[in-house]
């Protein structure tokens, strides 16, 4: 994995949800500014995934959207099929 990992398809997803909820509960941007104090182009730039927001603004935004942030994770995510772990095939 590299030193600055970032999963761009997870990103959108994440700010497709964000859109989603925001428009599913007539919020527009102006009102996440005021209710998170981010400033518009920051809030523009997580909807559009230029941004690889943190976990901290993440629950801020579920706050201003007034939802559990795992509303902002409900999507389809792929898991990985990964190989045992070392302690698994210790000894084997």
């Amino acid at each position: 994995m590299k030193s600055q990992y970032r999963d761009q398809s997870f990103i959108e997803q994440v700010c497709k949800r964000i859109i989603e909820i925001r428009k599913e509960k007539g919020i527009v941007q102006e009102d996440l500014v005021e209710r998170t104090g981010f400033d518009i182009r920051q809030i523009g730039n997580i909807e559009r995934g230029i941004s690889n927001t943190s976990i901290s603004n993440l629950a801020a935004i579920a706050k201003a959207l007034e939802v559990h942030p795992k509303e902002l994770l409900d999507f389809d995510f792929e898991i990985p099929k990964y190989p045992p772990l070392r302690k698994d095939r210790k000894g084997k």
